[in-house]
């Protein structure tokens, strides 16, 4: 499932979004709000957020007021130092699911995440032409029913691809997904090289190139 981390702090904002990649979920890191507000536009609807009150330029609290006002229901974990139970109160009432307070262990955000994942419809597998289907729940893609093995790149990258099936991702996008597990993965990490790994294993025309733009997903 895709995780849209919102954290100006890059200290805290990398070691969340690696913690997250290596536990094999699909972050996008965006440091500000306008940068949040103009990734969700192509957001997949399943997806989980954690959000920091205190941007550069805006009040989380805003963001997740506006949010919730278009309709948006993904679940939505606050990441803050504002500690008093007031502030609790405030995010709760604003639309948030839960709410974690700075400092705070990876450990216990991650299963906070998954607790967060937990209550979302259970997604069934996106079958795919030659015998292939996606579990993106599962994280793994298989063939007749028998896994086929993906590097940690690789599967970030696809997984990304196959948020949007049919839409072009841009080429900036599905690096910064594969950027955080790139130090676990021994064989080139160019993102030429690993659609090129994907299509062997997936088939060819699954994945089109548009040149200056990004990569498209054609189940």
């Amino acid at each position: 499932m895709p995780i849209l981390l919102v954290e100006d702090d890059e200290v805290l904002g990398q070691a969340v979004r690696d913690s997250l990649a290596h536990a094999g979920r699909q972050p996008h890191w965006c440091r500000n709000a306008a940068s949040a507000r103009a990734w969700v536009h192509d957001a997949p609807p399943s997806l989980i957020v954690l959000l920091d009150l205190g941007l550069p330029d805006g009040d989380g609290l805003a963001l997740l007021a506006e949010w919730r006002a278009a309709g948006k229901a993904w679940p939505i974990l606050v990441l803050t130092a504002r500690d008093s139970v007031s502030d609790r109160v405030r995010g709760l009432r604003a639309g948030a699911d839960d709410y974690l307070v700075k400092p705070f262990d990876l450990l216990e955000l991650l299963a906070r995440v998954d607790a967060l994942a937990r209550r979302q419809p259970a997604r069934a597998l996106l079958p795919l032409r030659g015998g292939l289907q996606l579990d993106l729940g599962r994280r793994r893609l298989l063939r007749d029913g028998l896994a086929v093995e993906l590097t940690a790149m690789e599967w970030a990258v696809l997984a990304a691809l196959a948020s949007a099936p049919g839409r072009i991702v841009e080429r900036s996008r599905l690096e910064s997904c594969a950027e955080p597990v790139q130090k676990g993965d021994a064989q080139s990490n160019t993102l030429e090289v690993i659609v090129s790994r994907l299509r062997r294993k997936l088939g060819a025309d699954h994945i089109s190139t548009h040149r200056g733009l990004g990569y498209r997903f054609e189940p």
